[in-house]
């Protein structure tokens, strides 16, 4: 077990802590119901690309302290001109390569969101874009761009016709519906819902089973998994194994074979 250390100082918006191979990511702005500022916006980014480089780290967690998980864009400060989409930014010079979209949906460690509360816009993007995600009793997910004059900006036309089929997700864009946490594991956008005192007790146990396996594999599984997205099933089996053969000549292949013959739990190392 290694021991839990914070990178962060003082009441950041986003908190970093690391312990047993998992980074627990923590939107911390509760005040505002964890709605997105610039500065949360760059710390976000900056996190997930420091789990994902991190070799300690197996798992990522994400969550957000108070009762919602992420509320969207700050909706007040917007309609007061100061908010994200303030017009004198402009869209000129507009790079989302190094934003919390892009950044989250390149990694290749496994990404759980703990869904605490509500998911709504640019929260539930977020949340759409981690591999797992659990779901408190009391949380939601609301599609509600379509109802504020705006598209899901953050990956959901991109995320939601792959998870759910075309004509599920044009119901669920096209009518900005609330999603109750049991109506969101039966539309299938959330494994489970568990008691919200309950929740990241169950998303650690989860990220601690998967943290268990041989890091490397998972991650190369996930890699092969984003890559099938987009590519034919033939080249798509030719690039599985091109990742195939440099897991072979790995340590914890034979550590995995020597556990299953000798009938124990394997120690992988990542290496």
């Amino acid at each position: 077990m290694s021991e839990a250390h914070n990178l962060d100082q003082g009441a950041d918006e986003v908190l970093y802590e690391v312990s047993d191979h998992i980074a627990t990511i923590t939107l911390n702005a509760p005040e505002r119901m964890n709605t997105i500022s610039p500065t949360m916006l760059r710390s976000m980014a900056e996190k997930f690309v420091q789990a994902d480089e991190d070799p300690d780290v197996r798992v990522m967690v994400l969550t957000g302290n108070g009762r919602a998980f992420c509320a969207g864009l700050d909706v007040k400060a917007q309609a007061g001109g100061t908010g994200m989409l303030k017009e004198d930014r402009g869209f000129r010079n507009l790079d989302l390569r190094n934003a919390p979209p892009t950044t989250l949906q390149a990694m290749d460690t496994p990404t759980i969101c703990a869904v605490n509360g509500g998911a709504a816009g640019y929260g539930l993007d977020t949340a759409l874009g981690c591999d797992i995600r659990i779901m408190a009793d009391t949380a939601k997910l609301a599609a509600a761009f379509t109802k504020r004059g705006i598209v899901p900006e953050s990956g959901g036309t991109w995320i939601l016709p792959r998870l759910l089929g075309w004509s599920k997700a044009s119901e669920l864009i096209f009518t900005g519906r609330t999603l109750t946490a049991d109506e969101a594991v039966e539309w299938g956008l959330a494994s489970e819902v568990v008691p919200g005192d309950q929740l990241m007790g169950r998303a650690r146990a989860l990220a601690l089973e998967i943290a268990a396996n041989a890091p490397l594999a998972v991650q190369s599984a996930k890699r092969m998994m984003r890559m099938g997205l987009n590519e034919p099933f033939g080249e798509h089996v030719n690039h599985v194994y091109l990742q195939l053969l440099p897991l072979l000549r790995t340590e914890d292949v034979k550590e995995g074979m020597a556990a299953f013959v000798e009938k124990r739990d394997a120690d992988f190392k990542g290496r």
